[in-house]
């Protein structure tokens, strides 16, 4: 672990540690001076650079890749969004740090049942740290909930969260494990705000209020960390006083001024929002974990790989340098987490198509931009020896009548992936029918290259030509499949009520 505020030296240590210092002989206090600065520099709390991993994919990279991908780029911290056995297994050993995560659909029998939360503890913590003997998982924190204060989710996980992690934390202590693991809560971008964008004015949902400073009271007796998101991009998405040079951390972006407070870029005044919250409810000493942050590639306008390049580089750099923020001078954030790792071809696109194309790698482990994670590394390391479906392709027969292709495809994308056709989207602009063709595809590499999954009604031709035009890629699946619980009617019939409206018109243009 690093080592947190709570555990830096207090005023009358370094007090008494200067009135030893001026007793002593000038050449023996000298060299206990130079000699306290060298334990001091490298006892200092270090920046710690990690990645979320999420595996809302219909044919995930399988974990023992993604592990060898972690540390053949010199990733030493993970989140997880759960607590999958077989990514488990694959971190064992790995010396990989490791959040492991419950999710919001347990938290009402988390906060109702201490049992539950020992049998959770035991099945997804102890177990894997506690290996009798064999390699074990490096289990550095639970999460309790995937930003269950979300806006967008209402109040519907407020009453159970708090409970859910006193439980989860008595079933750790009982385990013995309170001083190895700790529990914390991931909150959401916009689970702070301030009406004005001024940092000075931030503050926590209103009816979050009280659930808030309950939560902040359990962390701080424990020594944890506030895990939260930080998105300049959707900051930038979603208000129009953010330019894309101020979120992108450019030089040239216009600076905002909050009283004496000069702010250059999106993070800082995000987090400076954040700071101002903390200290209104009481907390202003509270160490800061952003747990989520990152650009996305594809799905809208300004999604590129050269514009994420560009965010990336900037944030890290800003990280490394440890100016830290205008609130908090060289004090930056203890941990950061990049979201994500991977692309995933089924996260919910109710927020944007993009939300499935915030990976540094596509689904395949192939790195799509460079940048430095601040560890020696001078380029991405792509993943090695993937297993893909054979080397074929389902487009649009053009020898048959599409008069009712837009329909089929429509019917496609209900059920796949078709978020690259967006507004902005890599494959916005190619032309009918090959969009026709790439929804088809999409159906297609995601049902395994089942023949029948290229059928269409007679309107779909399977070929070994790569349809690829331009920036937009025709994709080959993964051999690994977890397709067929991901698909099914359910799925469908929610899919397809929030992917008609956005496709209906791309597939309008028949020429």
């Amino acid at each position: 672990m690093f080592a947190t505020s709570s555990q830096k030296p207090s005023l009358s240590q370094n007090k008494q540690s200067q009135s030893l210092l001026t007793k002593m002989p000038p050449n023996l206090s000298l060299f206990i001076f130079f000699l306290f600065l060298t334990f001091t520099a490298m006892g200092s709390p270090g920046l710690a650079i990690g990645v979320n991993w999420g595996t809302t994919a219909s044919h995930p990279l399988p974990p023992p890749k993604v592990v060898e991908l972690l540390k053949s780029n010199n990733i030493t911290k993970v989140k997880l969004f759960d607590a999958d056995p077989l990514v488990l297994q694959a971190l064992s050993g790995s010396n990989i740090a490791v959040t492991v995560a419950i999710p919001n659909s347990m938290l009402k029998s988390l906060n109702s049942s201490k049992k539950a939360a020992k049998s959770w503890v035991h099945d997804n913590v102890t177990r894997y740290i506690s290996s009798g003997g064999g390699s074990r998982v490096k289990i550095e924190y639970v999460a309790v909930g995937d930003d269950p204060f979300l806006l967008s989710y209402g109040e519907q996980y407020h009453p159970f969260v708090i409970g859910a992690a006193i439980n989860i934390q008595a079933a750790l202590s009982r385990a013995g494990l309170a001083s190895d693991v700790k529990v914390v809560v991931p909150c959401s971008f916009d689970s702070f705000q301030s009406e004005s964008g001024l940092p000075s004015k931030g503050h926590f949902r209103p009816e979050l209020n009280k659930t808030m400073v309950e939560l902040l009271t359990f962390l701080s007796k424990r020594h944890s960390p506030f895990f939260v998101t930080i998105s300049p991009f959707l900051s930038f998405h979603q208000n129009k006083n953010i330019s894309l040079d101020f979120a992108l951390f450019k030089g040239t972006a216009h600076p905002r001024n909050d009283s004496h407070k000069t702010y250059k870029n999106s993070f800082d005044l995000s987090y400076d929002t954040l700071v101002t919250a903390l200290s209104t409810v009481g907390f202003p000493e509270m160490d800061i974990v952003v747990a989520q942050i990152g650009w996305p590639t594809d799905g809208t306008a300004n999604a590129t790989a050269s514009t994420a390049e560009t965010f990336m580089k900037g944030l890290l750099d800003h990280l490394h340098s440890r100016v830290g923020t205008p609130l908090r001078p060289r004090n930056p954030p203890i941990e950061v987490y990049i979201f994500s790792l991977l692309d995933e071809d089924q996260r919910s696109i109710a927020t944007g198509n993009f939300e499935r194309h915030w990976g540094v790698f596509t689904f395949d482990g192939q790195a799509k931009y460079h940048f430095n994670f601040g560890q020696n590394a001078k380029k991405l390391v792509n993943a090695q020896n993937v297993e893909y479906l054979p080397t074929r392709w389902c487009v649009a027969n053009n020898n048959k009548d599409l008069s009712n292709a837009t329909a089929r495809a429509l019917e496609a994308c209900s059920a796949a992936d078709c978020s690259a056709l967006s507004l902005g989207g890599s494959c916005y602009n190619i032309s009918w029918p090959q969009n026709i063709s790439y929804a088809f595809n999409s159906y297609y590499q995601q049902h395994d290259q089942t023949p029948n999954s290229c059928d269409f009604g007679g309107l779909g031709l399977i070929t070994t030509v790569d349809p690829s035009v331009d920036n937009c890629r025709f994709p080959i699946e993964l051999r690994t499949s977890h397709s067929s619980s991901l698909l099914g009617p359910h799925f469908c019939r929610c899919m397809i009520l929030l992917t008609l409206n956005t496709f209906a018109i791309l597939f309008s243009f028949a020429g």
